[in-house]
């Protein structure tokens, strides 16, 4: 990089203005959390271990030992939810955390690859009850008049927008209609119908989410759903949800699963999907598990991304206009 180049680098690229709401929303958020006595909590950047899902890619770096040539792989943390987990298992009551998550290949005027997250899980309560509280929270957030929230399951956003049947349509269905809708790759030799969907729910369904107001889907298909509870109701479904706002997704919650076999389970699956789709495997968290078996208490967790919903409420084009050194200038 040239001088010229530094010159005009050095600066923060958000306003002033902006870091000052971020930092009045800090507060909110504190406030809100102590009011309902929800402790806040401090976990590790860096972690032996990592999320399984093929769709989220971590950063990995090394720690040297003195005289090693060679070190231990460590992962920056995607989110602090298998730390969480592990202090919800040891007996800490409903807990919550703003911290830096970092994720690969993600750029954009929605996506950076260090970015805040607000996560929180509250003991006893059900994941329906969870959406109530987070929708009290960002309301409060927001600052801003809106009309009542909605909330439909994930099947029902699918036939009113997309006018199909997410868990009760074929293959070939799903990917005529996402051929029809500009899906780009061959689908020939493409049987993965979660593929299909979250192409379809990307372009279709969350456009037309959270005009005017919140917008909760829930009951996702239980394919999608690696961490939540399946639904006792209906076995093709899992207790998770997502908020939406002017087509953005703001947030991802769910019923958390407590099985520590289940979840293992699911590790390996998703392991095997990496494999298949030629990803790099990675280190799965057995520390989560032994917690898990320990015992982790009934409790529901969501995460928000906190840098959108500044991006939301400044009514900024990029989050670039809401961090302080993004990417390209950190």
């Amino acid at each position: 990089m040239n001088s010229s180049s530094r010159k005009h680098s050095w600066p923060p690229l958000a306003s002033i203005g902006a870091l000052r709401l971020r930092a009045k929303l800090y507060s909110s958020i504190r406030e809100f959390f102590a009011q309902r006595d929800v402790l806040e909590v401090d976990t590790p950047s860096l972690s032996f271990a990592t999320t399984t899902d093929p769709n989220i890619h971590s950063f990995t770096t090394e720690y040297l030992h003195t005289g090693d040539s060679s070190g231990q792989v460590l992962y920056l943390i995607t989110s602090p939810e298998f730390h969480m987990k592990r202090l919800l298992a040891a007996g800490s009551g409903s807990i919550y955390q703003l911290c830096h998550v970092f994720r690969q290949s993600e750029l954009g005027t929605q996506h950076n690859p260090e970015f805040t997250m607000l996560e929180w899980y509250r003991v006893g309560i059900g994941y329906q009850e969870l959406m109530k509280e987070v929708a009290e929270l960002v309301m409060l957030l927001l600052n801003r008049e809106l009309n009542e929230p909605e909330y439909l399951t994930y099947q029902e956003a699918f036939q009113r927008h997309a006018g199909i049947d997410p868990l009760t349509a074929a293959l070939e269905d799903l990917k005529q209609l996402a051929q029809q809708a500009g899906l780009s790759i061959s689908v020939d030799s493409q049987d993965d119908k979660d593929l299909y969907l979250d192409f379809l729910m990307s372009q279709l369904i969350q456009p037309r989410l959270g005009a005017g107001r919140l917008s909760f889907v829930y009951e996702y298909p239980a394919s999608q759903c690696a961490l939540a509870r399946i639904a006792p109701q209906n076995a093709q479904v899992a207790e998770r949800f997502e908020l939406f706002v002017e087509g953005t997704e703001l947030a991802n919650g769910f019923h958390e699963l407590a099985d520590s076999d289940e979840q293992l389970r699911r590790f390996h699956a998703e392991q095997h999907k990496r494999e298949l789709l030629g990803i790099t495997s990675v280190n799965m968290d057995q520390n989560l598990i032994d917690a898990l078996h320990a015992g982790l208490p009934d409790c529901s967790g969501v995460a928000l991304g906190v840098d959108r919903l500044i991006q939301f409420i400044g009514s900024k084009e990029s989050l670039n206009d809401v961090l302080a050194f993004p990417f390209n200038h950190a």
